[in-house]
């Protein structure tokens, strides 16, 4: 199936959004090549890009530098060989099933003739032969992204971009899905050359993929070319599939470093990158060190952890980030071991653990700078537009919002800011100090 020749090529893309100040670098310096036959996993936390790219790729979206090759020519406009399946149904309720399909076939300029026998066709190999008239609303959150996957392959791709498109679904729908995409695959039922999945799921990379391209975040670059030699269908109790999963949670959760270079710099500090936040509740961190506290030694292998723990890979690495730079945990060759400050606490009381939680964010250069912001300001109080637009210059707008939401919802548990909505005005907690946070 797999030939030597490139299907696409990303050659140093690079994509930044806004002007001056509040301008943001999302992807930087991307190269990429996919092949006829690969199957190809991009992964890597929420914000690192991953949807950018498959934006770029597929032409709906120019980037600021750099150029996308398919077939050995310079993509102009949108590539009319390829096509996305998002997250999200995307189905117009007013169509039956057939119709959600032929419409894809309508827009290429398909005669009726043809298309109804390629949608029936297709409903059929997707398992949804009998539902032809039935409409969106009937049809549970699988079976609509089932329509949604004979919508995408009903023109045909050469090239079938996949954005996360199982992650609306539950956990028994998204296997059976994913199993019925590969079998679909590797059999040969469909005509697509190649297919380029997005996602943040380690173990659904590992499950589906022959390659995983590993990105990180602030800017989204790639920072591992994986090639898997598993064969399908593939065991997820296998050795050698366990053995792909830890590497790439060892790639991703990286090693704790020094402190300045955890901690990174306050915003507007010149010269340095602000930290963000991770974003995760302080419940679901607790119990992440009280299991970490129960363990041998204090330490886990972190993919091990995301089965003690129940949660998808990309929340635990968000845990596990906030371990780290709360300085509640160590982070070495994929482990994450506690630190005896973190053991403590782990097996501290409620009002213990928020004296502790305090004094750790207060280290926090953000937090510093967001505690000698109100420490100056008139009563003490600031507007949430005010803090966020100074965000933005480190941020992008949503993700300044969601940074600005976290430092709340800490600040709150740590009983030093309050927050009140009526008014969206950020103040002081009295007691708290802040001049020399």
């Amino acid at each position: 199936m797999a030939t030597d020749s490139y299907l696409l090529e990303l050659q140093r893309i690079n994509q930044t959004y806004g002007s001056g100040d509040r301008r943001f670098t999302a992807v930087q310096d991307i190269n990429l090549a996919l092949k006829e036959g690969e199957f190809v996993a991009l992964l890597g936390p929420s914000g690192c890009g991953k949807s950018t790219l498959l934006r770029i790729i597929t032409g709906l979206q120019h980037p600021t530098e750099g150029q996308v090759i398919y077939r050995g020519e310079p993509l102009m406009g949108v590539n009319p060989y390829a096509t996305i399946v998002f997250q999200s149904f995307a189905l117009f309720p007013w169509l039956t099933v057939q119709e959600n399909v032929e419409i894809a076939l309508k827009a290429r300029g398909i005669p009726p003739k043809l298309r109804i026998p390629r949608a029936l066709d297709l409903l059929d190999r997707v398992g949804l032969d009998g539902f032809e008239t039935a409409y969106p609303r009937e049809l549970s959150g699988g079976m609509r992204q089932k329509v949604g996957f004979a919508r995408a392959m009903a023109v045909e791709p050469e090239l079938l971009c996949l954005d996360e498109p199982f992650s609306a679904l539950d956990v028994l729908s998204a296997d059976s899905l994913r199993g019925e995409l590969l079998e679909l695959w590797t059999s040969g039922s469909i005509p697509t050359k190649a297919i380029l999945l997005v996602t943040h799921n380690i173990e659904e990379a590992a499950f589906m993929a022959d390659r995983i391209i590993v990105m990180e975040k602030n800017p989204g670059r790639i920072v591992n070319n994986l090639k898997l030699r598993l064969p399908y269908p593939r065991q997820r109790k296998a050795t050698g599939f366990l053995a792909v999963v830890d590497r790439v949670y060892s790639i991703l959760a990286g090693q704790t470093q020094p402190e300045h270079v955890e901690l990174g710099a306050a915003p507007g500090e010149p010269g340095g990158k602000t930290r963000a936040l991770p974003h995760i509740g302080i419940t679901n961190l607790g119990s992440m060190l009280e299991r970490l506290d129960e363990m041998t030694n204090n330490r886990a292998d972190i993919y091990r952890l995301a089965e003690e723990l129940k949660v998808d890979s990309d929340h635990l690495l968000r845990l596990t980030e906030a371990a780290e730079l709360l300085g509640f945990a160590t982070i070495a060759q994929g482990d994450i071991t506690l630190t005896p400050l973190g053991e403590t606490f782990a097996e501290a009381s409620i009002s213990a653990r928020k004296e502790i939680f305090a004094t750790r964010i207060r280290r926090l250069p953000i937090f510093k700078w967001l505690m000698a912001m109100l420490y100056v300001a008139d009563r003490k109080q600031v507007e949430w537009d005010i803090v966020q637009s100074e965000l933005e210059v480190e941020f992008p707008r949503e993700e300044a919002e969601r940074q600005l939401e976290t430092a709340i919802n800490w600040g709150r548990y740590a009983e030093i800011l309050a927050y009140d909505d009526s008014s969206a005005v950020l103040y002081l907690e009295p007691g708290s100090g802040g001049g020399g946070a």
